[in-house]
C-alpha cells in the first residue's frame, strides 16, 4: 500500500519542481557558456526554441525549457 500524506501528491511535487525552475530560469538568457543555472539543469532537460518539433511521450522527470528566438527563457514545463 502506498504512503499517503495529506496535501502531498506526486502532482504537487511536480508542480513545486516546475515552479522552482520557473523562478530560476524565466527571463534569463541561455547561452553556450556555463552558468550556475544551466549547469544545474537535470539530465533529462530539453531546450525548446519556437517551432521546435518534439516527441509527445510524457516523462514527468523531463524538464522542458521553452526559449524565445534570442534564447531568453519564456517558460518551463515538466513532461
Amino acid at each position: 500500500m502506498p504512503l499517503v500524506v495529506p496535501g502531498v501528491t506526486a502532482d504537487n511535487m511536480e508542480d513545486n519542481k516546475t515552479q522552482e525552475w520557473t523562478n530560476k530560469l524565466v527571463g534569463k538568457k541561455l547561452s553556450e557558456e556555463p552558468s550556475s543555472e544551466t549547469t544545474d539543469l537535470p539530465p533529462q532537460t530539453r531546450v525548446l526554441p519556437p517551432g521546435a518539433i518534439v516527441t509527445k511521450d510524457f516523462r514527468p522527470d523531463r524538464l522542458n525549457v521553452h526559449v524565445t528566438e534570442d534564447g531568453t527563457v519564456s517558460h518551463v514545463t515538466h513532461g
